[in-house]
């Protein structure tokens, strides 16, 4: 079986493949590079000790998805590609409704010109918007809070008329929480460009020095510790969820969606401990307003995935601290 993986030198992307190949699927890898890095998938061949081949390719060139697509015998895609920081999203609408859909659609168009109609795509619980309650389940009406979860919620209605159109179609969306940690050999992780977006990489940066404090937006939410709380899901577990939902796209089962979170949640407050634990160093805050649009906790419920795919999260909170940190320190600069 030979996989596409687009944005496969990317933190979620690289982890897949390092599991795709340990399946030992074949796997071809398409990124533009433009917020990753070629080194990842240097590091993927070095942990499987297996090949793959890459593109430097960009969705929005059609030429270039035909290129790949003439050249190998895809028989599914996992579709991680695409612009993701939330806050630049909502100062650079256009750029990520562009990025994202267009790089789509021009995908799907050659996926049907080639006939290769099996595709998981990277979607995110920002498509659940401010859920009325928790957990969160799979049906629970969608809305965005903001561009870059509109893209997403979008590319999930592109992707159900395809599958009403042409019911030829295998089609899983899976829905992820907050990835964190990094592969046990600390060879891949998160390795965000200038300052980090996500969490946890903010709080390693602090940890070992390259940042002064970590700012808590919000500590008067409806939370045990007054601070957010969030579905914090291991990348490696993350990961997995895909390897377990390709043998059952294969069974041609349709249009499936799937929620890949842990079923609990932890606060920004205990993330920090989390880490300092890890570490063994003190990491400063400082209690900051909340960020508009920011809710007071969002978890799964991740059943579904459990009992038709067979997938469940195994990491701790202990593991993504420790697995996090392995990788900053061994990387202080990322893959520079």
């Amino acid at each position: 079986m030979k996989i596409l993986v687009t944005g496969g030198a990317g933190y979620i992307g690289s982890h897949t493949c390092v599991e795709l190949l340990n399946e030992n699927y074949d796997i071809v890898v398409l990124d533009n590079l433009s917020n990753s890095s070629k080194e990842s998938l240097n590091r993927v061949k070095n942990i499987t000790k297996k090949s793959l081949d890459f593109y430097k390719a960009d969705l929005l060139d059609k030429k270039q998805i035909i290129a790949v697509f003439s050249e190998h015998k895809i028989d599914a895609v996992i579709h991680f590609a695409g612009l993701k920081a939330v806050g630049e999203s909502v100062s650079i609408p256009l750029r990520y409704f562009h990025n994202n859909i267009t790089g789509t659609l021009n995908l799907l168009a050659v996926m049907d010109e080639f006939n290769v109609k099996n595709i998981v795509f990277s979607s995110s619980a920002t498509v659940y918007g401010d859920p009325a309650s928790l957990p969160i389940k799979e049906d629970f009406p969608l809305s965005a809070t903001n561009p870059y979860g509109r893209t997403k919620l979008m590319i999930e209605e592109i992707l159900q008329d395809v599958y009403i159109s042409d019911k030829n179609w295998n089609i899983a969306l899976l829905r992820y929480f907050n990835p964190v940690g990094a592969h046990k050999s600390g060879e891949i992780g998160e390795d965000p460009f200038g300052i980090p977006n996500n969490l946890m990489p903010y709080i390693s940066q602090v940890a070992i020095g390259h940042l002064p404090w970590l700012s808590v937006f919000g500590n008067d939410y409806n939370t045990p510790d007054g601070t957010g709380v969030r579905d914090y899901i291991h990348v490696v577990d993350l990961a997995l969820g895909h390897i377990k939902t390709l043998p059952k796209l294969f069974t041609n089962p349709g249009l499936l969606i799937y929620n890949l979170g842990t079923g609990s949640g932890y606060s920004v407050l205990e993330m920090i401990k989390g880490l300092e634990a890890a570490s063994n160093k003190k990491i400063p805050y400082k209690i900051v307003d909340r960020r508009p649009g920011d809710i007071d906790a969002c978890f799964a419920d991740p059943a579904k995935a459990k009992e038709e795919l067979g997938w469940e999260t195994k990491k701790t909170l202990t593991d993504m601290c420790k697995d996090a940190w392995n990788w900053q320190k061994k990387n202080p600069k990322g893959y520079r």
